[in-house]
């Protein structure tokens, strides 16, 4: 049995895991990272991020081929199945793989392939598919993941029941899918299948899509999936989900019962933690299999840390990156630290949706004299160029001081455009103002003339 020493290991290679290895490497520390799936990259290439949007990419442009008049005086509308479509984010994954394969090799970090656990505080038990090996560290940093919340009651064996993983092997077009649960991953996957016209009834458990979004915003994502053809079921409650050989029926608790060709599962995550030995180090995850931290991604075991999806809130690639590179900071005691907070929503739904900062409810219950600046695509003459009319840009802003804040979009390169606001709202004191959209000249015709369209907007609401 091989036994080797490293000052930091890394349990996982997604997006904090690569954010952790990296930044530790290029300070100088011995490096390993773990991964017991055959490829890096983690949920985030492999079942997440990374297919669902190179998904959603290729049904806009789909239905751009299908609505463009021009494209309808050379040809017919096209049908594309469900497995067409999904050849090219399997090629997108491909590239990612073979792109962060390389940053370790040439970081000289440590790629071992099996799966940790826990011996004590000190020691990885690494299980691999032909040998066990013993690796020693000083820090470790859990970056694991996440993996779709599969309840007890809902048989996922059965070939016609998905969850947000197992979707992405659908050999078929279904004609009808149930999708249950209309949080981020669940809108997403509506507006996919919407777009390749399957009739899809979207559950929400809850009593409006996306809750956490500003209002208006929410009330124009619920818009255009209804507007696609989505029925949209609020305040529902799954009772039983039951397949056969010709489709599934889900009953409800109101009563209703709703039958479809396919099953799609997409309420909840659970932490990637049972199989990692924790109770040999004293560590308890949440129901969930979160594991809690401090402001400095520390865990209740002085050297562990845990970052990314692992930790819940806000389970996003993005975020994870920058959290895993971090904890690195603080093992390493670099100038570089920060808690990772300020972080933009990025929601693929199509159309997009992007935020960052205060809602509109959150201002009003905080009793802020705010005011609102709106610009609409439809009048802006590069989305008159692209035919992408729907959507719109928000500014918040303090009426007094002019200070943004909140930014919220809506419609193509959502998430795209938010980051001109963020950068604006990021600056210190008077930098952080209304007026830099007003005085500033923005390249015409682009999107980003939004801000000043907005911001003129908002400007004539103040007396």
């Amino acid at each position: 049995m091989a036994e080797h020493h490293y000052d930091v290991v890394v349990i996982g290679a997604g997006p904090a895991g690569e954010g952790a290895a990296m930044n530790a490497t290029k300070h100088g520390k011995r490096v390993a990272i773990i991964e017991d799936k055959p490829t890096v990259g983690g949920n985030c290439t492999h079942w997440g991020t990374i297919p669902s949007k190179a998904l959603r990419h290729s049904v806009k442009q789909i239905i751009t081929f299908n609505t463009n008049q021009m494209f309808r005086d050379i040809g017919e509308p096209r049908w594309f199945s469900f497995p067409r479509v999904l050849q090219n984010a399997q090629k997108v994954i491909g590239k990612q793989v073979k792109l962060r394969t390389q940053f370790y090799s040439r970081n000289r970090v440590d790629l071992i392939n099996g799966r940790a656990s826990f011996l004590d505080g000190n020691r990885l038990e690494i299980r691999g598919h032909k040998s066990i090996e013993i690796l020693h560290f000083k820090q470790v940093v859990i970056a694991t993941g996440s993996r779709p919340y599969l309840p007890p009651d809902v048989n996922f064996r059965h070939h016609r029941i998905y969850n947000s993983d197992t979707i992405l092997n659908l050999s078929h077009t279904p004609r009808t899918l149930i999708i249950y649960g209309a949080g981020v991953i669940g809108s997403e996957y509506a507006s996919i299948f919407a777009g390749l016209g399957v009739k899809v009834d979207l559950i929400n458990p809850g009593s409006r899509l996306l809750s956490f979004l500003d209002d208006e915003i929410s009330d124009a994502l619920s818009y255009h999936l209804r507007n696609n053809g989505v029925l949209v079921r609020h305040n529902e409650q799954y009772e039983s989900v039951e397949g056969d050989d010709h489709g599934v029926v889900l009953s409800l608790q109101s009563g209703k019962k709703i039958r479809a060709d396919a099953f799609l599962w997409c309420n909840g995550r659970s932490g990637n933690t049972d199989k990692l030995g924790l109770e040999n180090i004293g560590l308890v995850p949440n129901g969930r299999g979160q594991l809690a931290v401090d402001e400095h991604y520390r865990t209740e075991i002085e050297n562990v840390y845990a970052v990314g999806d692992v930790i819940g809130w806000p389970s996003l690639a993005s975020a994870a990156y920058d959290q895993g590179r971090s904890a690195s900071s603080d093992i390493v005691k670099d100038d570089y630290f920060r808690f990772v907070s300020d972080v933009p929503t990025g929601i693929y739904t199509i159309p997009e949706i992007s935020s960052v900062g205060k809602t509109e409810r959150e201002l009003t219950e905080a009793k802020v004299p705010y005011e609102v600046g709106q610009a609409f695509f439809k009048d802006l003459a590069r989305a008159q160029i692209t035919g992408e009319a729907v959507g719109m840009l928000k500014i918040l802003f303090h009426r007094e001081t002019r200070q943004i804040l909140g930014i919220h979009c809506f419609g193509d390169q959502a998430a795209e455009i938010v980051h001109i606001g963020q950068a604006i709202m990021n600056q210190e004191g008077e930098a952080n103002s209304l007026n830099y959209f007003i005085n500033t000249t923005f390249n015409y015709p682009t999107m980003a003339e939004a801000y000043r369209v907005a911001a003129l907007n908002g400007l004539n609401r103040i007396f």
